[in-house]
């Protein structure tokens, strides 16, 4: 299956996306991981991820949308997690145009729907583990009495410099301008389904689950 992960910063899509890799073997395509990854491959195309980003010029949707092609190419394990793109109308025309070239289908847009005063409290709450990437919150999950992680053993735990109030409100109101007519989109495609972004971890991969199987 080929999947769309929707949802502002914070709603646990990178979380839900890694237990989709490991239960069901699908592929992560994070826009973020494609471009460090092609900027250091040597490729042709990554050579051009690396100028842009040498510039410090925003990669064009052409680029990200090359690089998606020659992942669609590849190896398709259990399927494909788009996870960060697209972001907007015209990404969603051109990936939409994309699967039809390679002989793939989306099978489904998954938003993850949170309520924003609820998220704020939670994403400033958090932190993670330097050494493995753990991650904590003072509210749900709090750093272990003696200070180690639960996960690596690790003492070095790291708060995200824009995981205050003011930065995450920005980052919202930047989602919701820019991705979130993808809702929209998707729903009159009938393809949109909703579950409960601020539930506890496996309750949001039961209702994830129940949607895909």
């Amino acid at each position: 299956m080929n999947i769309i992960l929707l949802g502002p910063p914070g709603a646990g899509k990178g979380t839900q996306a890694h237990l989709l890799v490991e239960e069901r073997d699908m592929i992560q395509l994070s826009t973020g991981d494609m471009l460090r990854e092609a900027k250091d491959s040597g490729t042709e195309m990554g050579k051009v991820v690396a100028d842009v980003m040498a510039r410090g010029d925003l990669v064009t949707d052409e680029i990200v949308i090359g690089l998606i092609r020659e992942k669609l190419q590849g190896e398709k394990g259990g399927g494909f997690i788009f996870d960060g793109f697209p972001r907007t109308l015209a990404q969603a025309d051109a990936l939409g145009d994309l699967l039809g070239e390679c002989g793939e289908t989306l099978d489904a847009v998954i938003e993850m729907r949170v309520d924003d005063d609820a998220l704020v409290d939670r994403i400033t709450a958090r932190s993670t583990c330097g050494g493995c990437g753990e991650v904590y919150n003072d509210n749900t999950k709090p750093i272990p009495a003696d200070g180690k992680c639960i996960k690596c053993g690790g003492t070095e735990f790291n708060r995200r410099a824009d995981d205050n109030e003011e930065a995450l409100r920005n980052r919202l109101m930047e989602y919701y301008k820019k991705t979130s007519p993808l809702i929209g989109y998707y729903y009159a495609k009938d393809m949109l389904r909703t579950v409960d972004g601020l539930g506890e971890i496996d309750d949001v991969k039961m209702a994830i689950a129940g949607l895909l199987d």
